[in-house]
């Protein structure tokens, strides 16, 4: 068993091709980076885990939570998730707009995955649905202006919307936004490329103006996925603009696609997407209508209040804080792991038997055994990621 500890962070950066090139470098004190840099991860999923010190050298975080599951999880952690982080952390730099997707429920990974695992189906197949049996709640909060698509409108403004555009919406009317997102889908290739480019062509020759912004984003993800119907389920969502601060809730099976900003994203630790498009990627229609949530209306937006405040949700695997430092002390109760990922200035960590000064993009993992209790001093902006309560 190890003692327990604190332990300074070593994270991936996922190098996808809608990434910054400036954000994540900046956050790390680098220069800017000769490709994109799109996510840093800090935990430990098993794709692409954070690495620490033990004892035996440096390491990934996976196999040192699983040598000593206890100190590293709690005994309450570990009887409700097993020997695995339930949450992972990212910084998501998005330069360009990310696909079309929506995340399954518990029960929907679990079954989806055990199917693909009897079908013999390879782990890292490009046509693979389900990488892991885990669902994928989901939190960001804006560390930047951040623009996103998330959730179905309602029926009767995307209606109004596709009539302004010259488009027919009639099967909104007769079978609901499921009916109609599922025809728009399940067309055959050349008639989906044809809606896609009437959608084009509709916004840029007749764009109301109630629907401007959401034609602009329309015309640009056009020009960067032609013909790709994905356009015309981007305008059936709700476009919103968090400002730094401001986080959006994903449960599961809510449609969305992250258009641009820098983000905080907290989330159970899992990478189970099923695409609808804006994408060159897998697309599985069937499995996707089988797990889309298409309750419709507007999306609320979660504000931060006072320099700490914790970002409520219903997902058991995660918490999120936020916490602005102005010099004195900040002492937060402990009820498992955690990982500090500072974003602003620097902040000294004082766990009672270990103190750590971290500078911009410094990142811990605290063991749960460490201590009831850390304290917090400094100037600086910290992000506190835990298991949910």
């Amino acid at each position: 068993m190890y003692e327990r500890g604190v332990r300074l962070l070593e994270n991936p950066v996922q190098p996808y091709a809608w990434g910054s090139l400036t954000a994540i470098a900046g956050l790390l004190g680098r220069p800017p980076s000769p490709t994109p840099q799109a996510e840093l991860w800090l935990g430990a999923h098993a794709s692409a885990p954070s690495t620490v010190m033990g004892p035996a050298g440096l390491e990934p975080l996976s196999r040192y939570i699983l040598y000593s599951p206890v100190t590293a999880l709690g005994r309450d952690v570990l009887a409700r998730f097993g020997p695995n982080l339930p949450f992972l952390l990212k910084v998501l730099a998005a330069a360009q707009p990310l696909s079309l997707q929506a995340h399954p429920s518990l029960q929907q990974a679990q079954e989806g995955f055990s199917r693909e695992e009897a079908l013999g189906v390879p782990r890292s197949a490009p046509h693979r649905n389900y990488k892991d049996p885990n669902h994928k709640p989901e939190l960001l909060c804006a560390l930047s202006e951040f623009h996103a698509l998330c959730g179905f409108r309602r029926a009767d403004e995307s209606v109004a919307l596709l009539e302004a555009l010259g488009l027919d919406a009639s099967r909104i009317k007769s079978g609901g936004l499921r009916g109609y997102f599922e025809w728009v889908m399940t067309r055959p290739t050349h008639e989906r490329a044809e809606l896609a480019q009437a959608a084009v062509n509709g916004c840029r020759s007749k764009a109301p103006a109630a629907f401007a912004r959401e034609c602009s984003w329309a015309l640009r993800l056009g020009t960067q996925y032609p013909g790709d119907v994905g356009v015309l389920g981007a305008l059936l969502l709700n476009l919103v603009t968090l400002k730094p601060g401001q986080a959006l809730y994903l449960p599961a099976g809510k449609m969305h696609a992250y258009l641009e900003g820098v983000g905080m994203e907290i989330m159970a630790s899992s990478d189970n997407v099923l695409r609808g498009g804006l994408t060159p990627k897998h697309i599985d229609v069937p499995e996707l209508l089988r797990v889309l949530d298409f309750r419709e209306g507007p999306i609320d937006l979660v504000e931060a209040q006072g320099d700490i405040f914790t970002y409520q949700t219903p997902a058991p695997d995660f918490e999120l804080t936020r916490l602005k430092l102005h010099g004195g002390p900040v002492t937060l109760d402990r009820h498992g792991p955690d990982i500090l990922l500072v974003v602003e200035g620097t902040v000294e960590v004082d766990s009672g038997t270990e103190r750590h000064r971290l500078q911009r993009g410094a990142s811990v993992f605290v063991d749960a055994a460490e201590s009831s209790a850390l304290t917090l001093s400094g100037e600086g902006v910290v992000f506190r990621a835990t298991v949910g309560r």
